[in-house]
Formats: structure tokens, sequence, C-alpha cells
């Protein structure tokens, strides 16, 4: 049972924290903060915010969008115009501790000249650009569609014909909202070494939902978009329809492909060479899926679940929206919590960074437009906020020291935030068990040829980190890991469930040598539940959230995103965690263990669905790439090979830029076209003209052409393409990195940069081992003979070696 919060002890009460401008990526931010305690006031224009009125709406009592309402529970709102009111709004910046300015996305930069809290900067400011401050498209009208489009995060997804596709812009939002709280999280626990301005790119943060593809391109493993539901270079990675219900599954080892082929009935094809690896399965995909489809229409998805889960088979059931609200292993985590608006009342995804006692909120209510105005002109003006002399140049989190037990994507992406962030972390590896993304493949020429140092992936996910090795299976290494533990301020693992346990190296063992120690634990479905052994890949993840019955074409089948989701979007969510638990015990002097569930953190993303079958008991029919609000919206092919476009126009006056690019002027004269409700009545007639346009155009002709015109439009960027885009170049998003074994390659930076610099990669991720001997001797106080010894008797080591090969203890 989930421990409930504390209105006492939520971690960032008493902050003031000031949220003005529009859009999901801002709501979200501050979503965090305001569940979490702090008095956050967001600031809305007379007009109101175009996401008001996104579906699915409360009702007629209460007009507003559900998802509004739940992207602002236990905020407190004004309403105010940005010009008339300049001055009072620059009063009420000043009484904030934390600023959150997204005027640039609706207004451009040119708004940036003018500081909201004028010449008095608050503690920790975020400011959201589309671009950045800088570079080509800086200047670039944006959107979640576009920059989703232009960050290589739409290319792969979809048929293999196209076009690609496109989910909801919320989880854009989301995305760059994590990255965004974690650093104001961050340069509020450094504030006392001065102010800092983060400035955000939600076209940079929208990359590392994807950011594993940057190291397949450079290993030489990227492919092409491969169809729906088929990534990854392995097979079956799907979602099948059962006697009953759907039931997604995830094979990628031999042991995995194994027992599928023994639970379906087909034990010959086990040891088959023609089904040997994922390859090979891949190339006989469209077979292996039609054997699937048969055998598992023979018995429903909870038998499945439930025959493939004791056989150690990534398998998920894939909830429909009504299933997923009444699963037990979410109601009792308390994952779905009341939303209120006026006089209405649904349920949506709660926050799902668990620290207990800490936060966040079970539910809330969202203001009614102007609700505080009253306070905020009168004695709200007089709170005095927490001050910081001059401006930081240092790192926030210079001086925490975090313990990285991770292996992949997930757990190394967590730790990494925290990294690229100031803290040191040190990452346990054992030479029998290195980080599986070094490689899993242990053939002869994996140990002989180090290849073990030269996957892309491991070296993207561990920069800034220093890296040891220890035998966690004997008693000298677990002892040294226990010495480490003391010292440092956190540990976050993402083992399965039973890993730590049986090691003795469980939670309560690690807070017996330190009680104020920050423990983050990251199972699919979290700690001490029915699910909590259910193995999962990123995919799994995904599948499992309900996602894949509402992405894609309405006359395809569920679909995931092709980019192993689950896993970014599960680090994101934990390394957000982490920061929040270590401010809590900056305050407190307390540890706490996070039970975080990856599958949980996934929720938000599925919030209009959940919302909307709350709402309205039903979920409406996948749209494909139309956007329940503005229209045209889409993507469509371009006149190059596999070159495709994606444009969403979303105001009026866009509109009638469009239809002069088009050379359209009948479009722009038709009474029925002049609004988006009579667009979105004549879809297929707009889809059309703009689809003959740009088939006679590059998509970056076309995307140049809109943009010059004020319409919001990108290329779908393909990840090869992406690591040669003029804008990233121009800002110095990817940095050339130099690393024993591979020589040269690219790292992409953080979305955020403060005085126009990207945060910097202080250290490239370590060789196996490189680290050992300079941590254990600075912390520990071993000395070179100690150091020997350990290294002799394969505790520690420098080169990877088969499990036979170990020395007994």
């Amino acid at each position: 049972m989930a421990r409930a919060p504390d209105a006492a002890q939520l971690a960032l009460r008493g902050l003031r924290v000031l949220e003005i401008g529009t859009g999901p990526a801002l709501a979200y931010t501050g979503k965090l903060f305001a569940d979490f305690g702090a008095e956050v006031v967001k600031v809305e224009a007379p007009g109101g915010d175009a996401w008001e009125r996104m579906p699915p709406l409360l009702g007629e009592s209460e007009p507003r969008s559900a998802l509004w309402a739940w992207l602002h529970t236990n905020k407190r709102s004004v309403a105010a115009d940005p010009v008339a009111d300049a001055g009072w709004l620059e009063r009420l910046a000043q009484t904030c501790d934390v600023v959150l300015d997204a005027r640039a996305l609706d207004a451009g930069l040119s708004v940036l000249e003018r500081p909201i809290a004028g010449a008095a900067p608050p503690a920790v400011e975020i400011v959201f650009t589309w671009f950045g401050e800088d570079g080509p498209y800086s200047a670039y009208t944006g959107s979640e569609a576009v920059c989703r489009a232009l960050s290589g995060a739409v290319f792969n997804s979809g048929p293999v014909e196209g076009p690609p596709h496109m989910p909801h812009e919320l989880q854009t939002g989301i995305a760059a909202g994590l990255m965004a709280f974690s650093a104001a999280v961050a340069a509020w626990m450094g504030r006392a070494h001065g102010s800092r301005r983060y400035v955000l790119s939600v076209h940079e943060a929208v990359f590392h939902t994807v950011e594993m593809e940057a190291g397949m391109v450079q290993d030489g493993r990227h492919a092409p978009r491969l169809g729906v539901n088929r990534f990854c270079g392995t097979h079956p990675t799907g979602i099948y329809a059962t006697a009953e219900g759907w039931i997604g599954i995830f094979t990628h080892t031999l042991p995995q492909w194994v027992a599928l082929c023994e639970a379906i009935g087909r034990p010959e094809l086990a040891h088959d060479p023609r089904y040997a690896n994922g390859a090979e399965r891949m190339a006989r995909a469209d077979e292996i899926d039609a054997m699937l489809r048969d055998a598992l229409r023979t018995r429903t998805a909870q038998q499945w679940f439930a025959d493939l889960g004791a056989r150690k088979h990534p398998t998920v059931l894939v909830p429909t929206m009504a299933e997923l609200l009444a699963q037990d292993v979410h109601r009792q985590r308390h994952a779905f919590v009341p939303v209120t608006a006026g006089a209405a009342r649904c349920e949506g995804p709660i926050v799902p960074l668990r620290l207990g006692a800490a936060g966040p909120l079970r539910g809330g209510a969202a203001p009614a437009r102007g609700a505080d105005n009253a306070h905020y002109r009168g004695a709200g003006l007089l709170h005095l906020p927490v001050r910081a002399s001059g401006t930081a140049h240092g790192l926030p989190l210079q001086g925490t020291t975090i313990v990285d037990l991770t292996m992949g994507w997930a757990g190394p992406l967590a730790a990494r935030t925290a990294a690229d962030l100031g803290a040191e972390v040190v990452k346990v590896e054992s030479t029998v068990y290195p980080d599986w993304w070094r490689g899993a493949n242990f053939t002869e020429e994996f140990y002989r040829e180090r290849l073990y140092e030269k996957n892309a992936n491991f070296n993207l996910m561990n920069r800034n980190k220093r890296g040891i090795t220890l035998d966690l299976a004997r008693p000298e290494g677990r002892q040294l890991l226990l010495q480490l533990v003391a010292q440092a301020d956190a540990v976050v693992e993402n083992y399965s469930a039973e890993v730590l346990p049986k090691l003795g190296l469980d939670d309560a063992a690690l807070r017996k040598v330190n009680p104020r120690l920050v423990m983050v634990s990251m199972p699919a479905f979290g700690l001490g539940n029915a699910w909590s052994d259910t193995r999962a890949y990123g995919g799994t993840l995904e599948q499992a959230s309900g996602l894949p019955l509402h992405t894609g074409h309405p006359d395809g089948p569920p679909a995931m995103t092709s980019y192993a989701y689950g896993d970014p979007v599960g680090g994101l969510n934990a390394g957000a965690a982490l920061l929040l638990a270590l401010c809590v015990q900056r305050d407190t002097g307390q540890g706490m263990l996070l039970n975080l569930s990856q599958v949980e953190a996934m929720l938000p993303m599925a919030a209009p669905f959940v919302l909307e079958q709350s709402v309205h008991g039903a979920v409406a029919q996948r749209q494909g790439n139309r956007h329940p609000l503005h229209a045209p919206h889409g993507c469509w092919r371009c006149a190059g090979p596999d070159d495709w476009l994606v444009a969403s126009v979303r105001t009026d006056a866009q509109w009638q830029a469009l239809c002069g690019v088009l050379g359209r002027p009948d479009l722009a004269a038709d009474a029925g076209l002049l609004q988006a409700p009579g667009r979105r009545a004549q879809q297929d007639r707009l889809d059309a003209a703009v689809a003959a346009w740009a088939a006679t155009r590059s998509a970056d002709t076309a995307m140049q052409e809109l943009q010059q015109a004020g319409v919001s439009a990108g290329v779908v960027r393909s990840i090869p393409r992406l690591m040669d885009d003029p804008h990233l170049r121009a800002r110095g998003f990817w940095q050339r990195l130099e690393r024993a074994h591979v020589g040269h390659y690219l790292s992409g930076s953080t979305p955020l940069r403060q005085d126009g610099r990207p945060l910097p990669i202080r250290q490239v991720a370590p060789t196996l081992g490189e680290h050992t001997a300079q941590v254990l001797g600075e912390r520990l106080g071993l000395t070179p003979a100690q150091l020997a010894a350990l290294e002799q008797r394969a505790i520690t080591g420098r080169s990877a070696r088969p499990k036979t090969g170990r020395t007994a203890a």
C-alpha cells in the first residue's frame, strides 16, 4: 500500500512558483511543483489557454477540458493582460522563488528581452523555447508536433510505406516538462551559489526520447522504418489479439524465444537455426506473426500473461483504458486520482514520482480563471522569496554522491540526469556481468576484441560518470559496496526485483549503513505487488500502459512508437524523483526508498485517453495523425524518397498564410474554412490540397516556405539526417568526444543552456573499471597493495571475463 502524503512534509512546500505562458510542457512542469506542495501561481490571459478546449471536455456544467484540469491541479490562478498588467506581473514575479516562463512559445523570442521579474532575477528561472535562443530554427513557428518531427522521434514509427505516426502532443510536453522540472529542482538545491537561469529547447528535449537511435547510427546498426511494432532488430515484439483481450510480447534473447515456442506448442522451432537470433527472426517476421496470430487466439490474454510470465518471457496485458483503470496493481498504488474543476469530477493518472509522505498529492482541483486575483493584487505581493546573490557558474549538484547500480537505458539515464547537473556518480559493474548495454552476446570475440567497450549507446548513457568494478556475488565485493554506500547520498538500481535481496543488498541492508540514504528502485510495476517480478523492456512498458491502442492510423493495428519508449520515459521520471528525494534529504536529513513503477511513469502519456474513459465511459477511435483542435494537421509525403513534412495550422491567421503558400485563394475565401471547427469538418479536402503541394518539393523546401509565412512546419528527420542537422550543428548540440577503444564519437547535449552554453560533458563514459583504483583509494583509503590484491582475486578488474572464469571465494 502506497504511503499517503502529508501536507506538512510535501517535498516542495514553502516554494512560490510563477507559471506564465501556455502549452503542455509548461503546464506539466507546474503540475509537478504543485502536486508536491509548491504554491504555483498560473497567469492566464483574459481569453484563456487554447488547451482549455482540448478534448475530452468535462461536460455542460464545466465546459473546460478534463486534460487542462488534470494539468493544473492544486494551482492558483490569476487573470492578467501581459501588456496592461506588466507592472503588476513584474511585482508578482519578484515575490516568487521559481519562475517558469513560456511566453516565447506564443510571442516569439523577442518577449524574452523583457524579463518577467525585471532587474531582480529569481533564485531559479526556466525559460521555455521551441528551438533555443540561437541557430537557424530559433525564429521558427513551433509546435509540439513539429518539434517531435524535427527531433527524429517520428520517422521510424508507423508502416514502412508511411505516413509515419504522430502521437498526441501531450507526450512531447511531458518529456520536456520532466527535464525542465529536474533542472529547476537541482537549481533550487544549488541556490546558495547564486541564481540560475536555464533555457530549455523543446526540440532538443524530445530528442532524448529517441537518443538510443543516435548510438545505433554510430554503431552501424540503425535500421530504416521496419513497420508497425517492428524495431530494434529482433522479433517478435508485437501486440496480438487473443481469445479475449490483447497481449504484448517482447522476445529479445534466445531463452525467451525458446520459452515462447514451448508455450505455444511449437518446441521444434525453439532451436531451429532459422530463428537462432533476432536478425534471423526479423527476416521471417511475417511468417512468425502469422503463426502467433493463430496460436495466441487459443487462450485469453490473462492466461497467456500467467503462462509466459512464469516462463520469464517479457509479456504484459495490453489494456483498454477501462481495463487499465480497473487493474488492481495500479489501484493498490493509487495510480489514478480524482481531478475536479467546478462541480465536475473525473479520474486521471497520479504524478508517478513516489516519495511517500513527501508526495505527490493524490489528486486535486483545478482553479477557475482569475480565482486568486484579489489575493495576489493585495496581501500576496508581500511574500518575500529566497534571493540568491549573483549568477552561479558551477553546476548545482556539486558535492552530491550517487552510487549507480543500473544497466541499459532507463536506470543509467536517471543517474545521468544527476551527473549532468554536477553530481558525482559512481557506476558499479562486474567484470562477469557488465552493463548489458555493453553487449549481451558473450562470444570469444566479445572478450578478445573488447567489444564491451565499443557500444555507442553505453557511451551516450554514461557520460559524466566514474566507473568501477566490484563482484557483488562475493563477500569482499559486497562489503566494499556497503562502504561506498555509507558515504553516498543516493543509490539508483534497476535490477530485477529479486536480485538485490538475494545478494543481501536490499534497501534495509543499505539503510543500515546509511540511514539518510535515498534509494531509487524502478521495476516495471513497482515493488511489493503481484506483478513486481514481470520482465520488461522499454517496449513492454509501453504495451502495458495501453497507449498503443490509441496510437497509429484508424485502419491499422495497435501501434508502439518503435523507440523503446518506456525506457527514456522511465529514466526521466526516475531522475526527477531522485532529485526531489535529494531535496527532501537536504531539508530533513532523512532518507527514503523510492518505489517507482516504470509502467506508471508511462500513464501520464496516456492521460488524454484515461481521462476520456473516466469522463465519457469510452474512448473514441484512433484519429491517426489528425489533431483534436487544429486543422489541417498531419504528415504529408514530399518529393524525395521517404521524405515527409509535418505541418500544424494552429490559428486562423496561419490558415490564411497556408492558403497563400499553397496558391489556393479559393480555400482562403471559403467561409466554411475560416475557423478550425469548419476546417476539421473538411479534413479530407484539406489533406488533399496540402498533399498535392508537398509532393512537388522536398521536405526541407516545404518547411522553409511554410515557416517563412509563419506556419508551423518541420521535416520528419531520420536520426542519421538529424546528426547533420544544420540547426543542431550551429548550436553545438553535437559534441565530438574521444574515448579509449572507440576514438571520436558524437554525443548530444542536455536540452538546457546556461549563459548560452550547453551543460559541460566533464567525463566521457568510463571504460570497464577505469576508476576503480581512484575511487576506492580516495573514498575508502585502500592502498596500492590492497587494490592489487583485489584485482588479482578478480573482485575488481578492467577486463570482462566469462562467468566460468570467476575465482572461487
